[in-house]
């Protein structure tokens, strides 16, 4: 074929498209194709696509001296797993880290490092279960959180560093984090064997006081989430749609995928594509499980004032066995005054002041609440540009899926001083319904 005329950037360039496999094949043929093959930009550039990796280093973040050494150790590390399933999971686990990295570094840092597949094992017998692949890998890539309790003002609170995060009304603060193993182990004996489940299911995730928590099915790989009944009598909600779960592997094994990997992945898309963020309250920061974007959310901006809603499903108030008050709802409405300020009768004023509320809730499309009143949580909230927005929380159960809307009176100026007539600002309707994926 005269390859000795062929120069090395021409083998360089095809051993770059046959891939790594071929590639050390490839140089096993002669002194110089091992020189070839052994090249350390090609093994960058596998290491790049197939790991999204940028330097040499193990699975456990630890340096590697070359690039083509990573990529043996990465394959000994995972040989007895399908290469396609491993770089989901690892793609999984990286977009996740990379908006913890860029927006959330404090619960970044309670991320645990992967766990040894000894360490599996150990959960596997002491709880007589079978984890599914997907499931062992995302705990070889990162074994749950470490948390402890924050105190903030004074006031010892659970931990709002979840990676699943939460929502709050009223005195009901939620936040979700991942256990790690030993952490597994231990309330699934706690929880699980008091509940009287079968062995098949083990705890994976909970609120830091324990109102949430989510039971995974090692045997057909759904994850689910306790209701207000789970103490009585063991029910929960499936937290993903069950169509999707397939254990069975394919040709490659890049289609099996069990719950708690679609839940995590799409955990990370909600995360990236901005539809749910953090939110500050004082000095507390949390991922905010209420939606931020449409259709979920709706956003209507009146005379200057802008109202943004949305709400979450409350599994732990739900309550299944009650056809009027089947599912709970917590709603969040957040109030602004755009950088112009109010503006009104051709004027501009400088702030204004709530003064009524009118809600009306639907229930399949049946009005079953229409609530008319003074301020809101007992709360006059005086608006002015450029600060944070008012947030409003409360909460309500629903037979099915349902909607709010209605619009809130303000006054311009502050009620102690009004500088016109009160004006009505729409609340722009936003649903309640049972979402495919539950967190």
């Amino acid at each position: 074929m005269g390859l000795d005329s062929v120069g090395a950037l021409a083998i360089h360039e095809i051993l770059s498209k046959l891939g790594p496999a071929d590639t050390a094949a490839a140089g096993c043929l002669n002194k110089r194709f091992r020189d070839w093959a052994a090249d350390e930009s090609l093994w960058s550039k596998f290491c790049s696509d197939e790991l999204d990796l940028s330097s040499p280093q193990d699975p456990l973040g630890n340096p590697t001296p070359t690039f083509k050494v990573t990529y043996q150790v990465w394959r000994e590390a995972f040989g007895m797993y399908p290469w396609p399933l491993v770089r989901r999971v690892k793609r999984c686990w990286g977009r996740l880290k990379s908006w913890l990295s860029a927006n959330f570094p404090e619960a970044l840092a309670t991320l645990r490092k992967g766990a040894s597949e000894d360490e599996i094992k150990s959960l596997e017998k002491s709880l007589k279960v079978k984890l599914p692949l997907p499931t062992r890998l995302l705990y070889r890539f990162c074994n749950g959180q470490d948390l402890k309790r924050e105190k903030v003002s004074g006031h010892l609170l659970g931990s709002p560093l979840g990676l699943i995060g939460g929502y709050s009304f009223y005195n009901h603060l939620v936040n979700v984090y991942l256990l790690p193993l030993h952490l597994v182990i231990r309330e699934t004996k706690r929880i699980v064997h008091q509940l009287g489940f079968s062995r098949k299911y083990i705890i994976v995730a909970s609120s830091t006081y324990g109102q949430k928590i989510f039971f995974f099915n090692c045997d057909d790989g759904q994850l689910y989430v306790g209701t207000r009944n789970l103490a009585n009598d063991g029910e929960m909600i499936p937290c993903v749609p069950k169509e999707l779960i397939r254990l069975v592997p394919d040709f490659g094994g890049s289609q099996q995928q069990d719950a708690m990997l679609l839940w995590l992945e799409e955990h990370g898309h909600r995360l990236h594509s901005g539809v749910i963020r953090l939110r500050e309250k004082g000095e507390i920061r949390g991922i905010s499980l209420f939606p931020e974007k449409a259709p979920h959310c709706s956003i209507a901006i009146t005379n200057g004032v802008k109202v943004r809603a949305s709400a979450v499903l409350v599994p732990e108030f739900s309550n299944l066995q009650d056809e009027s008050e089947k599912f709970y709802f917590s709603y969040s409405m957040r109030m602004s005054l755009l950088p112009e300020g109010c503006c009104i009768y051709g004027m501009s004023f400088a702030s204004c002041q709530l003064y009524r509320r009118h809600l009306i809730f639907r229930d399949n499309d049946i009005v079953v609440n229409d609530v008319n009143g003074e301020a809101v949580i007992g709360k006059f909230p005086l608006l002015h540009p450029g600060e944070e927005e008012f947030v409003y929380e409360s909460c309500t159960p629903l037979s099915s899926s349902g909607s709010v809307e209605g619009c809130f009176t303000f006054v311009p100026g502050r009620l102690a001083d009004p500088k016109g007539d009160p004006f009505d600002v729409e609340l722009a309707r936003f649903p309640l319904e049972l979402p495919e994926y539950i967190f």
